[in-house]
């Protein structure tokens, strides 16, 4: 009699015990996904005048005869900039190392180059601030030494790991445990027992814990005043090695937007440093003579100009999107609504083919694509080898008055859209006459109908994937936040 109360009593405590764990779970979860945001997120910035607009592409493609070919342009610009800087430069870059993972060799060190610029640069002009922005991932999540960033340091280059803690959690069925039960052991240098899922080593349990947050500070940014005065670049490259050969697009600017965008890199480094970082004053941001204007979206501000974009297309207006993620549900159907409208829709999309090295399954890619087919909007696959079609870009042109541009760092997908990930992008309303315009209309132009020697992209049927049960799991990893994308 006296066993049975005991196992009674110990039963309602276990019971207890369950109820207020789930409860603490679920609260943890709750409060991560919908928390308020950081001071200076979720920008949507004013139009600006803005001169010297150019547009910058990286591009790959297979010849008649099957050879790969390679042009590069946006760091080639980037590190240009960084040479013109005299009294600031502020950089934001997800990957800045040269991890490669199964990638092999013959990449473009750009990690190392960046590094030198910025190194050089300093050396050159000593009272330049210099800030490089980065997202915890370069040192996996503090499990590895990472030799780039000590020699910036060592040069007086301040570099600032993003306080992902202080974001919402995409992945809230994981996060929420690992708020409750593992952000606070830290992690270290002197290896671990589970394999470098990116290079040679060992790494701890708790890389791979942090990791699975699925979340970073996703931004290609550079920023800087000298010699031409007030230069921005906005980029959907990263200065990663085995990135190298990806196909990129990037969009340079001067002007008062400058100041726009180093008001979003100053809120990151004010919720993740603890140092201070010095830069000298901004002075009020000038506005200037008639000609392109540019805007600075960051987070759900770009999903929000993305959707006003794709809602006000009907009738005698054309759309055309470059992507290499497309899974938000919102501007899925909104694509299919503009086509439905009359709008003439074109979809690029990268066939989630490659990661450094792996083979993906295409999801979920391919599954959007099926989807969108299906409702008769013209799809087309990036003609990749290896390389990712890394480029996220919506370009509008409307029947009459100036063209609609957006372009950045976001994928379209709920991750980089929905207020997880730090991002982003440029929106350039822009004459269609213009130089910049003209680049973008002949950059898509050649990738969808390729030309006699320069194949960039296939047809629909290449990567057509239309099983329903890699569709409904595309659609469970999109609600859930367990994927990657």
């Amino acid at each position: 009699m006296k066993k049975t109360k005991t196992r009674r009593r110990w039963s309602r405590i276990a019971r207890v015990l369950i109820l207020v764990l789930g409860a603490l779970y679920g609260a943890t979860a709750f409060w991560h996904v919908f928390k308020p945001l950081p001071d200076g997120l979720d920008l949507a910035g004013p139009w600006r005048p803005a001169s010297n607009v150019r547009f910058h592409a990286d591009s790959t493609w297979l010849d008649p005869q099957g050879g790969q070919h390679n042009e590069r342009q946006i760091f080639d610009a980037a590190f240009a900039m960084i040479e013109r800087a005299e009294s600031l430069v502020v950089t934001d870059f997800f990957l800045v190392n040269r991890f490669a993972g199964r990638a092999g060799e013959g990449y473009r060190p750009l990690s190392g180059e960046l590094v030198e610029a910025l190194v050089a640069e300093r050396s050159a002009h000593e009272r330049l601030a210099a800030v490089l922005i980065t997202d915890p991932f370069n040192d996996l999540y503090d499990g590895v030494e990472q030799p780039l960033f000590e020699t910036l340091e060592q040069s007086g280059v301040q570099v600032v790991e993003t306080d992902l803690r202080r974001l919402r959690d995409p992945n809230p069925i994981w996060s929420a445990a690992w708020r409750i039960c593992c952000q606070r052991f830290g992690n270290g240098h002197d290896g671990g027992w589970l394999p470098n899922p990116v290079g040679e080593g060992s790494v701890t349990l708790r890389t791979y814990m942090a990791m699975l947050n699925f979340k970073a500070n996703h931004r290609k940014t550079l920023a800087v005043h000298g010699e031409n005065g007030w230069e921005g670049l906005v980029t959907s490259a990263n200065p990663h090695d085995a990135s190298s050969r990806h196909d990129n697009i990037a969009v340079s600017f001067g002007g008062a937007a400058v100041l726009d965008l180093l008001a979003t890199e100053r809120a990151v480094i004010d919720f993740s440093s603890d140092e201070p970082v010095a830069w000298p004053a901004l002075p009020t941001a000038a506005e200037a003579s008639s000609g392109p204007e540019i805007r600075i979206l960051t987070e759900a501000a770009i999903r929000d100009a993305a959707l006003a974009m794709l809602d006000g297309a009907g009738e005698g207006d054309s759309i055309d999107l470059l992507m290499f993620y497309l899974s938000h549900r919102g501007i899925v159907q909104s694509i299919i609504d503009a086509r439905d409208r009359g709008a003439a829709v074109r979809v690029l999309l990268d066939p989630n083919e490659d990661a450094f090295g792996r083979k993906k399954n295409g999801v979920p890619n391919r599954q959007v694509a099926w989807e969108l087919h299906e409702a008769g909007v013209p799809v087309r696959w990036c003609n990749t080898r290896g390389e990712q079609c890394h480029g996220k870009m919506l370009v509008l042109r409307p029947a009459r008055g100036p063209a609609l541009v957006l372009a950045g760092s976001a994928n379209f997908t709920r991750r980089n859209l929905d207020n997880y990930n730090l991002e982003t992008n440029v929106q350039l309303r822009v004459d269609g006459d213009a130089a910049a315009m003209q680049a973008i209309d002949e950059f898509f132009e050649e990738r969808w109908s390729n030309t006699p020697d320069r194949i960039h992209s296939l047809p629909y049927e290449n990567y057509a994937d239309e099983s329903r049960i890699r569709y409904w799991q595309y659609r469970l990893m999109e609600a859930t936040g367990l994927s990657t994308f």
